[in-house]
């Protein structure tokens, strides 16, 4: 079987591909950007199976389509909300969403496998009609200010001041900066929604941080890694065991 990953991030992409070795999966191709892959699919056979990102570092993957007639079967992987995504189940095997889940992502290949015999390489997506269908989840606007109460005050407390999200009996807060504690009513669940994959990660159940305030990252026992932040001091930041990996990729 033919496989090619098409992803921008190159720590990601190879993640990827040691979890579909695990599967007995051989990766033949990486690719990493719209040019990249019109050049690659017009030159050479086209792969049994691609694994997707949507957005690439010069575009939308789905132009690679306006140019080459790709017939290949296709698991989407994207950072894009669940929600969103379902309607992709009409047109595709299927969609990972990022950090990937080896589980989700072995369930994903039996699909492949069970469908392939009937597909015989015939497998058409109408890019089209799911462009239009995710015109506003490309183009979303992930949050870039919360508002908090204060008393019988409101603050404003932008993004680039936060340096950390973290929950605690119950409650969910935003640790700022100078080193100052805020309730807000939204879950870390949501949060992971609102804000921008490539500025925040969800380490575990506990924190969701913004690369901009990780201080210094250290070994940690059980194969997990600490993450010192500039002023929060309460608790341990760990980055829990199956977290590692992705979140290794994602500070690139």
């Amino acid at each position: 079987m033919k496989t090619i990953i098409i992803e921008d991030e190159k720590p990601a992409a190879r993640l990827l591909q040691r979890k579909l070795e695990k599967l007995e999966i051989e990766v033949g191709v990486m690719l990493h950007s719209v040019e990249e892959s019109i050049e690659w699919f017009s030159k050479n056979e086209h792969p049994d199976l691609i694994f997707l990102d949507i957005q690439l570092s010069d575009g939308l993957s789905f132009e690679i389509f306006e140019k080459v007639d790709i017939k290949s079967a296709i698991i989407f992987t994207t950072a894009y909300d669940e929600y969103a995504l379902k309607a992709f189940k009409l047109n595709s095997i299927d969609y990972l969403l990022k950090p990937i889940d080896e589980d989700d992502l072995e369930v994903a290949i039996s699909k492949f496998k069970t469908r392939l015999p009937k597909q015989e390489n015939t497998l058409q997506l109408d890019f089209e009609q799911i462009k239009k269908m995710f015109q506003n989840p490309f183009d979303k606007n992930f949050k870039t200010r919360f508002t908090v109460k204060i008393g019988q005050h409101l603050k404003v407390i932008s993004v680039d001041e936060i340096e950390c999200f973290f929950s605690e009996n119950k409650g969910t807060y935003i640790h700022t900066f100078d080193n100052r504690n805020y309730l807000i009513e939204s879950a870390l669940e949501v949060l992971e929604q609102e804000l921008d994959p490539a500025a925040f990660y969800r380490i575990s159940r506990k924190f969701i941080i913004p690369l901009k305030s990780i201080k210094e990252i250290l070994v940690y026992s059980n194969s997990r890694l600490k993450v010192i932040l500039p002023s929060y001091v309460a608790d341990e930041v760990i980055v829990s065991r199956e977290k590692v990996a992705d979140f290794k990729a994602w500070i690139g």
